[in-house]
């Protein structure tokens, strides 16, 4: 398993690419959630149970329309082609998007989009398994994903 700054590196080139494409899409991106924290924050965070641990990636704005961004890297299945995420993630999700009324995407590598709804609705329960974090997910079909919806388009 790559080391955690592997891991980071990777993450963040996801999120530059997530912000490029939405730029030229015309949208205004910032970092958000745990991006904006120190790491001395993050860390702690990481041991809690405090659903900020899922907090999206991004903000982006276009005109009066926001919408909130989980950049999802290497969560795509080459083999079985389904999206990966964490049953946890698409609970804070569901409350972030009831609690602030914005739309809430997870965008993967290859720019599919997900709502927290699609991945709970479209979701099978993953197997347990020892060789990751252990934690509950759920796999959704790439087939099912909403490419780039409308309200991510040009303006």
């Amino acid at each position: 398993m790559p080391s955690f700054q592997k891991r980071k590196a990777i993450g963040d080139a996801h999120e530059q690419r997530v912000t490029q494409e939405l730029n030229r899409r015309g949208w205004h991106v910032s970092p958000w959630g745990q991006g904006v924290m120190g790491e001395p924050e993050r860390l702690a965070l990481h041991h809690t149970t405090s659903l900020l641990r899922w907090t999206p990636d991004l903000i982006a704005a276009q005109g009066r329309q926001v919408v909130l961004i989980d950049c999802k890297s290497r969560m795509t299945s080459r083999t079985s082609r389904r999206h990966v995420v964490e049953r946890a993630a698409v609970a804070a999700h569901l409350q972030l998007v009831a609690w602030t009324q914005l739309p809430l995407y997870c965008v993967f590598d290859n720019l599919d989009l997900l709502t927290p709804r699609d991945v709970l609705g479209l979701g099978q329960e993953g197997p347990r398994t020892t060789a990751s974090s252990g934690t509950p997910y759920l796999l959704v079909p790439a087939r099912t994903s909403l490419g780039v919806r409308p309200c991510l388009r040009h303006a």
